[in-house]
């Protein structure tokens, strides 16, 4: 009869304990509530936007590379320093101005060949040992194009003149700043047409903007790539491409949160 009483008992006192549990967390829920309401931050939307603006490259630039090489040093280095000059006379002979040639890279650097020593049939054969087998200057040049319809004929008078390596033709905008402004211009104003719409949806009414975003893509280049190796050496002039400069697009992401009421 003891047991049956104690188990009871037991049973109320668990009871009583997980109704006191729930209504102290019902408490603390409706606590926590009333303080969000009170103290709680504004209300906000977040929108995004986009824009696009799409121009005409109106700039060209390419690289080209001379590599000379001869039993000295200072042999090595007239023969580049013949060949670069005589590419740099022809540019400017195509109105390409000095401040759009640029020297990227000159180096000089001794050659070695590896010479084995006689030996006979059968007999222990010495190893054989590197010895200096002169001098190679390599210097690249950068060049920009501002007529863009010179391009492919500079590729090609490039190489008849003795670049050894051209390279790297790609087309770009000049003023990049000024689309980007412009890109960023038409996103910020699809992202208020966005932010609009949504308070309107949401029966609320834009107060003022909290932040800004932008998240700008690097602007695209559009041209002919590839690399066409020592034109001279194979005793072939080397013949202009038809380059197209198609179209560079420039495009501005940006998110905006709004304060709602």
């Amino acid at each position: 009869m003891n047991t049956i009483f104690n188990s009871k008992l037991n049973q109320t006192l668990i009871t009583l304990v997980l109704a006191g549990a729930c209504i102290a967390l019902l408490a603390f829920a409706y606590s926590t509530l009333k303080q969000q309401a009170q103290w709680g931050g504004p209300m906000t939307i977040n929108v995004t936007g986009k824009g696009e603006v799409t121009a005409t490259p109106d700039i060209a630039q390419f690289s080209f590379s001379v590599r000379a090489d001869a039993p000295t040093a200072s042999e090595a280095q007239k023969k580049s320093a013949e060949s670069i000059n005589a590419l740099t006379a022809y540019l400017k002979e195509n109105a390409i101005e000095d401040k759009d040639v640029k020297t990227e890279g000159y180096n000089m650097n001794p050659k070695f060949k590896y010479e084995t020593k006689p030996c006979m049939s059968g007999s222990y054969c010495p190893p054989g040992e590197q010895v200096p087998d002169g001098f190679e200057v390599f210097q690249t040049v950068t060049v920009k194009v501002r007529d863009v319809d010179k391009a492919g004929m500079l590729l090609g008078g490039v190489g008849d003149k003795g670049a050894t390596d051209i390279s790297g033709l790609t087309f770009t905008i000049d003023d990049e700043d000024g689309q980007k402004a412009k890109a960023r211009e038409l996103a910020i104003a699809d992202a208020k047409v966005n932010a609009e719409k949504l308070a309107n949806n949401l029966n609320v009414r834009i107060v003022k903007m909290m932040s800004f975003y932008e998240d700008t893509p690097a602007m695209p280049m559009y041209g002919y790539g590839g690399t066409m190796m020592d034109s001279q050496a194979k005793n072939a002039p080397m013949v202009a491409p038809e380059i197209s400069t198609g179209e560079s697009m420039t495009t501005s992401n940006v998110t905006i949160t709004y304060e709602v009421k």
